[in-house]
């Protein structure tokens, strides 16, 4: 334990991703060496809970736990391949603490090897062949979208294998959306860049992996008004939107002091890795212990056509990507509304058929990811934080004195967003001021296609046509988000309310209108008893209703992804037990996730109680997207919630003391008709 003016909670600052890549050279000299990975590995949850209760006291002075790194690195120069190594680093001593050699695992996918992936298989003479026998039209551009290799026991996955799929750009505009042209060829490429196999595509729904020499049918072409998404490319936008401005005239309601943010009854830190994203620690409401740790653990999307190769399209996002990796570099007034700083005269106010404009008031936290070299590499504004108006809190009107009293909810909105090849995704916690929390998901972005043969006609098996020759599959995205809960201490349990109607003609029970409701599942803290209800305080969940993976349970996909068969889960907490698909993805054959890591307990003897003691809860949630044309070329927003929600925590409503709701405040401007006839 050592003296630090760093929160343990904090990511890594760049000095010290600078020391621990340090540390590690020192530990190689002489070799090759390419860092994939330097990020903060959290203290263990016993220490922090001892030095959290100190902080909370506010004690003078308060001792960390040993400030460590978990570093992986890839040995390039090794004997017969590439090998992978994780490292722990302790940062106060300078030190490596432990190594382990990862025989046969990935490391997520480096964008600087797909764009060399990309480069060695159009370097290809062969597939370069593959090309000409196309015959595209002149002035047309061909483009390889490297992805990751889905396992499906066809290769040896101690090697790393990329897919490529490839498209064609028919217009010279570097936005042209190339996926309105897939083209019938792929390939396969080597871990040593080099190109292994090419095939064409099947493209009816019997058609399978084939050596026809095909031209590309020209008849595929179209409108760019049916398939382009960018303005240069597109008809003139409607002009009938009016300007919406936030208006914050005395700035933010919430504070941060470092990563450390409280907003209204609110207090929590900010975190941020390569894997995870954004990651929210010590939650607290009121004063009052909610939530250890909150993040996004997992991300999986498979795809349904079962023609070969397609079985190979599987995406985890934040295993193999990386969601901290793919983070964008939000903007003002786009993808966040407001502004970055907020200055006291800086805005005016205009009335009646003028212009009302004011500002709102963003804060960006900045994350810093490694090089190859070990340096850190900054990552701005990768996470934004804004209030939002929520519509009605709460509202009761006295029907007899027709006196109504009316309260608006604000939201506290962190907000992050990746960009993984042809999707988007919007992730974002949403804090309310009674207490309720919501994690809001809203995917967008672009249908990733196959080709399909002009002739076919009629509806297709595995997907939707969107244009011609371009087949949308159906697919699924199923994501987990990690529930650390500590409801007024460490020690919860998760219990299932089943509330079923009673029967009417049990004479025991009265109840002859046949009364029931529904089934709910809450985190409790059965060692606290609500003094008004007598029950334990605890939060419920308020899940996302979804399919889940539709996979075969024998499948490469389920084994893969084992959190896809139910829709909540609770384990007993493990330090470092992030990940219910297992930490390395990238090409795993399954057998790590979260199923068999319980099947393992149980089968030793060694499965711990979840029974007022400190767990986990990871629930499971998504969407079966069978594409409809609307979705093309650009995806308006598929938005998916789960929420936590108070339930016998408090003693009364929350939110009952928020302002109540005025025009004084809120200004609102009366519509008027002859404001639009107003010239200007």
């Amino acid at each position: 334990m050592t003296m630090t003016a760093i929160h343990p909670f904090d990511p890594l600052r760049p000095e010290e991703i600078t020391r621990a890549g340090m540390v590690v050279r020192s530990e190689f000299l002489g070799e090759d060496l390419n860092f994939r990975v330097i990020t903060l590995k959290e203290p263990p949850k016993a220490a922090m809970i001892e030095y959290l209760e100190l902080e909370h006291r506010k004690q003078p002075q308060i001792l960390a736990p040993m400030r460590c790194a978990r570093v992986e690195v890839i040995k390039k120069n090794a004997p017969s391949r590439p090998e992978l190594i994780e490292i722990v680093v302790n940062l106060d001593g300078d030190a490596v603490l432990s190594q382990k050699r990862l025989m046969g695992k990935h490391s997520y996918i480096d964008p600087s090897y797909m764009q060399k992936v990309e480069a060695a298989c159009l370097a290809d003479e062969r597939v370069q062949e593959e090309i000409r026998k196309l015959k595209l039209p002149p002035r047309s551009t061909p483009i390889v979208e490297a992805w990751a290799y889905a396992t499906d026991g066809m290769n040896d996955m101690t090697e790393r294998v990329t897919m490529c799929w490839f498209y064609c750009r028919h217009i010279e505009h570097p936005d042209a959306n190339y996926y309105a042209y897939p083209l019938d060829i792929c390939a396969e490429v080597s871990e040593q860049l080099q190109v292994t196999r090419i095939y064409r595509l099947p493209g009816t729904p019997d058609e399978r992996v084939n050596n026809k020499d095909r031209p590309y049918d020209r008849q595929k072409i179209h409108a760019t008004s049916a398939s382009e998404y960018h303005p240069d490319l597109r008809p003139k936008p409607r002009d009938t939107t009016k300007p919406y401005q936030v208006v914050q005239p005395e700035g933010p309601s919430f504070k941060t002091r470092g990563n450390h943010l409280s907003w209204e009854k609110w207090s929590f830190r900010v975190g941020f890795n390569y894997r995870e994203g954004l990651t929210l620690h010590d939650i607290r409401y009121d004063g009052r212990s909610l939530f250890y740790r909150l993040s996004l653990a997992e991300m999986f999307v498979p795809y349904g056509d079962p023609r070969a190769p397609y079985q190979r399209k599987a995406a985890f996002d934040l295993g193999n990507d990386g969601a901290g990796i793919n983070a964008n570099n939000l903007k003002l007034g786009c993808d966040c509304l407001g502004t970055s700083r907020y200055l006291h005269t800086h805005y005016t106010l205009y009335y009646g058929a003028n212009a009302f404009t004011a500002v709102g008031t963003i804060k960006y936290f900045d994350a810093w990811h490694n090089t190859q070299a070990g340096e850190p590499l900054k990552m701005p504004n990768v996470v934004c934080c804004h209030e939002q108006d929520d519509g009605i809190l709460w509202k009761h009107t006295n029907f007899r004195t027709g006196n109504a009293v009316v309260t608006r909810s604000r939201m506290l909105v962190l907000q992050t967003i990746i960009t993984v090849s042809n999707y988007e995704y919007v992730f974002a916690f949403q804090f309310c001021q009674d207490a309720s929390l919501f994690y809001e998901v809203r995917a967008t972005g672009i249908l990733s296609t196959v080709p399909h043969d002009l002739e076919q006609q009629g509806r297709v098996p595995y997907g939707t046509v969107v244009a011609p020759g371009v087949l949308a599959p159906y697919h699924q995205h199923l994501f987990s988000l990690r529930i650390d809960p500590a409801l007024d201490g460490y020690a919860n349990t998760l219990v299932i309310e089943e509330s079923k109607p009673m029967p009417m003609d049990d004479p025991t029970v009265h109840n002859p209108f046949g009364i029931g409701k529904a089934r709910v599942f809450k985190i409790l803290n059965e060692n606290k008893v609500n003094p008004i209800t007598g029950t334990p305080v605890g939060f419920k969940l308020l899940p996302q209703p979804s399919q889940m993976l539709l996979s075969h349970p024998d499948s490469f996909h389920a084994r893969r992804s084992e959190f896809g068969q139910h829709a909540v889960w609770v384990t007993r907490y493990e330090d470092d037990n992030y990940f219910p698909a297992g930490r390395y993805t990238m090409q795993s054959a399954g057998g790590d996730g979260i199923a068999s890591q319980i099947q393992k307990r149980r089968a030793a003897g060694t499965a711990p109680s979840v029974r007022n003691a400190d767990i986990v809860v990871w629930h499971t949630f998504g969407s079966t997207h069978n594409p409809r044309i609307e979705d093309w070329p650009v995806m308006p927003s598929e938005k998916m919630t789960v929420g936590l929600k108070p339930v016998n925590f408090f003693t009364g409503n929350p939110g009952l003391d928020v302002a109540v709701s005025t025009q004084e405040n809120n200004r609102s401007v009366l519509y008027s008709e002859e404001a639009d006839e107003t010239p200007g």
